[in-house]
């Protein structure tokens, strides 16, 4: 469900942009042409496996809520195991729980993860320098894992991983082509729908489900 083979370059860059005391957090989900790349910005100390005691899987989101409830709602994610993590607090995700959670994003063919690794001890911005520390590992992520769809939240990780500055707003249903060494991605930037960008998460499930219809059915 991760690549491995890149923890020690992410380890590294945590002890230089994130926080020392937290865990750098890797992406997960199918690593094999999944349907989806979800990318968002960096991960936080609310998520459970930033904590140096963490012995289970590190991955995005873990003890969040919102996420998992968009995901639900666009088909992407099953009633049950919605239920389960709507029904525990943030701090009942557990080893086991969470590997189970991201078995299941595997199976519905989805890769989650963030462009910085850098996991910090708030939800302050991060420097557009920064994200660009981590663009050269972050495209092997992406040519590794061979996704076909790539959904970018935000016009900051927008902006940054295709090079060109981006406004979500002009791009609902349109998408770039990031070119890395001879392939060719997809990529989709959408609203981003978690924090400060609650109010937008209508508008980002709109357009995921639009490309859903009408770009991986077609």
């Amino acid at each position: 469900m991760q690549i491995k083979k890149l923890f020690k370059a992410f380890d590294d860059l945590q002890k230089i942009y994130g926080d020392p005391r937290l865990n750098a957090i890797y992406g997960a989900g199918k690593i094999k042409r999944p349907n989806l790349f979800l990318v968002f910005m960096n991960p936080t100390v609310k998520n459970n496996s930033s904590n140096k005691l963490w012995q289970g899987i590190r991955a995005p989101w873990i003890g969040n809520k919102s996420v998992w409830k968009m995901l639900y709602q666009l088909g992407l994610f099953d009633k049950k195991s919605f239920e389960e993590i709507n029904n525990k607090k943030p701090t009942d995700w557990d080893c086991e729980f969470s590997k189970k959670i991201y078995k299941i994003i595997s199976s519905n063919s989805l890769y989650i993860t963030n462009l910085s690794k850098a996991t910090q001890i708030d939800a302050r911005p991060l420097k557009d320098f920064v994200f660009k520390k981590y663009l050269p590992i972050f495209e092997k992520e992406i040519a590794i894992i061979n996704p076909k769809i790539i959904i970018c939240f935000g016009n900051q990780v927008s902006s940054i991983l295709l090079n060109k500055k981006i406004k979500v707003s002009d791009y609902r249903k349109k998408h770039e082509i990031l070119q890395i060494n001879k392939q060719a991605f997809q990529i989709f930037p959408v609203y981003y729908p978690i924090g400060q960008g609650t109010r937008n998460m209508d508008k980002a499930k709109e357009d995921i489900a639009w490309i859903l219809k009408n770009v991986l059915k077609s």
